[in-house]
């Protein structure tokens, strides 16, 4: 599942240069894994290329996009309006693949009323409102870790069962409902990890000190 959308990303691009077939090569290269691993993901999906032809991009597109679930429209709506859910609101990337930001939440009364990047602004106590009227699928935590429990439970109550949490927060929800941590300060953390073992043994990392 991870490298699906790695995959789709690839086959959207190599369509829009105008590319009709692929191989499994040619999108091993792009996605960063091998080919043999390609053919493979692409059998699950009872995908399978010709010989001497490839993948049919199109058809590889509708496949690999069925399975992702982003052949639907699925409404998104962020809670917190803080500097990374306003650029979160705003990417245009997420309408473009299925996932349409369709409305704002934040405690800011300056903000409520307002629309801002095309994102209507409503309060927390409206959530349950814009979920209904916009048939809301997955939910976005932005807010700071303080407020991220109680978002989380206003979503659940609401009906929603797919979350994004970006607020560093482990989270209880029931069982039926999907949450996907997405905590940036562990991923570069990890990626240091990674620096400080490849440095020579005379080297050092520089010091916050």
């Amino acid at each position: 599942m991870a490298r699906l959308p790695v995959y789709l990303r690839s086959l959207s691009e190599l369509a829009t240069a105008g590319s009709s077939t692929t191989s499994s090569d040619v999108l091993a290269e792009r996605s960063g894994v091998n080919a043999a691993k390609v053919r493979k993901d692409l059998s699950y999906l009872g995908t399978h290329g010709t010989r001497g032809v490839g993948y049919d991009v199109r058809h590889l597109i509708f496949e690999v996009s069925r399975a992702l679930g982003v052949a639907n429209t699925w409404p998104v709506v962020v809670c917190g309006l803080g500097n990374l859910g306003r650029a979160l609101a705003n990417h245009t990337g997420f309408t473009e693949r299925g996932f349409p930001v369709v409305a704002a939440i934040d405690v800011n009364p300056a903000l409520i009323g307002m629309t801002v990047d095309g994102v209507p602004v409503h309060s927390p106590d409206r959530l349950a409102d814009v979920v209904a009227d916009h048939d809301v699928a997955i939910g976005v935590i932005a807010t700071p870790p303080g407020a991220a429990q109680d978002t989380a439970d206003r979503l659940v109550a609401a009906g929603v069962r797919s979350i994004l949490d970006f607020s560093s927060t482990v989270l209880s929800v029931p069982d039926h409902v999907e949450v996907r941590a997405v905590d940036l300060s562990t991923e570069l953390q990890i990626l240091g990890f990674h620096l400080q073992r490849d440095l020579p043994a005379d080297r050092s990392p520089r010091s916050l000190a």
